[in-house]
């Protein structure tokens, strides 16, 4: 195949950041994506729903003329958060989704929830009013491995609120591991689960072997490869539970290449390209769509986009620039470690 059509794509799972920083990255999404989920966990977080208004105007206001972009606001969870306040956000179309962050699991997240039974009644009135619940799946506790703290999420922190609140929407974002997709594939209705693009292309080795690479370092971190082929067999299965979200997460490079590395990938950019390469290796280019534009806007009880967007497979690959320039500094792109010859040309 060198030419594929497909629904326009959305993004289940973004860190556009703020500022100078929103100006600078917003437009490599707003270009090839019709909507995306826009994580919450900014300095302040964005905690009610009159943040989460405020910060969907400074996106709007940042988007390239001609754009058409959807941000579908989040609220961060703490364990001070008004229900109330949730679900009126919900039910105005102000925000799409809350976003449960482990008290330190990833970058801003120290605000997040330290005891998951405090916000309990907070997930009740969500099942009731059908808000969807957004998962870092990963708990914090210091005697866990860094490499097992998703599967030990699921077994200590996801199964019981489930049980607990069954109606509950939940989606575990950025899985990992073979335990997330086992976990996703064979739970109940209203489960989803998110897989980036790096998570596709990298194990553990991109960090690590033959020296310490900070631009493949990302929470939650990759694993081993029996892992990375678990997550490509359930993105390309065509499997409705699972769909994209990049979890592309830009850092300044200073802030990536130091003694206490940020966590983050920045791969918006070059997504498309390098999802349309795991997909032809897998033999499931007609399964694109289905993960990248039809999963997720199904799970969130939304249209697929009716636009469309055109993937042309060059002869030789197509260029990506190793770094983009901000007012900040600069900013690495992932690079997939292979030549990309998929071309977006048309949205």
């Amino acid at each position: 195949m060198q030419e594929l059509t497909i629904r326009r794509p959305d993004d289940w799972h973004l860190h556009l950041r703020d500022g100078e920083m929103l100006e600078a990255v917003l437009p490599y999404t707003s270009r090839h994506f019709g909507r995306a989920i826009i994580m919450p966990n900014l300095v302040p977080h964005v905690a009610t729903t009159a943040m989460a208004a405020d910060y969907r105007a400074r996106i709007e206001r940042a988007l390239p003329e001609g754009d058409d972009f959807t941000p579908l606001m989040t609220l961060y969870l703490t364990e001070d958060t008004d229900a109330g306040d949730v679900v009126a956000g919900y039910q105005s179309g102000a925000i799409a989704a809350v976003k449960l962050y482990p008290a330190g699991a990833t970058t801003n997240s120290h605000s997040g929830v330290r005891n998951i039974e405090t916000v309990y009644p907070v997930f009740e009135r969500m099942a009731e009013a059908g808000v969807p619940l957004c998962v870092h799946g990963e708990v914090t506790d210091a005697d866990v491995d860094i490499f097992d703290r998703e599967a030990v999420f699921i077994e200590r922190v996801l199964e019981p609120v489930r049980r607990k609140f069954p109606g509950l929407r939940i989606v575990m974002e950025h899985i990992t591991t073979s335990d997330g997709v086992d976990y996703v594939e064979n739970g109940p209705d209203g489960i989803g689960g998110t897989i980036t693009t790096h998570h596709l292309i990298i194990n553990r080795n991109a960090i690590l072997a033959g020296g310490i690479r900070p631009h493949y370092y990302c929470l939650p971190v990759a694993k081993r490869e029996s892992h990375r082929l678990a997550l490509r067999r359930a993105a390309t299965s065509g499997n409705r539970r699972f769909f994209l979200g990049t979890d592309s997460a830009p850092h300044l490079d200073p802030a990536k290449e130091s003694a206490c590395g940020c966590a983050g990938v920045f791969s918006a950019i070059n997504t498309l390209s390098c999802l349309a390469h795991v997909f032809e290796e897998e033999g499931a280019l007609d399964r694109l769509e289905a993960f990248a534009s039809l999963n997720g806007p199904a799970f969130y009880g939304l249209p697929a986009n009716e636009e469309t967007t055109r993937l042309v497979r060059r002869a030789e690959p197509v260029a990506y620039p190793e770094k983009i320039e901000t007012a900040l500094g600069p900013v690495t792109v992932f690079d997939p470690m292979f030549p990309l010859h998929w071309d977006v040309v048309q949205d």
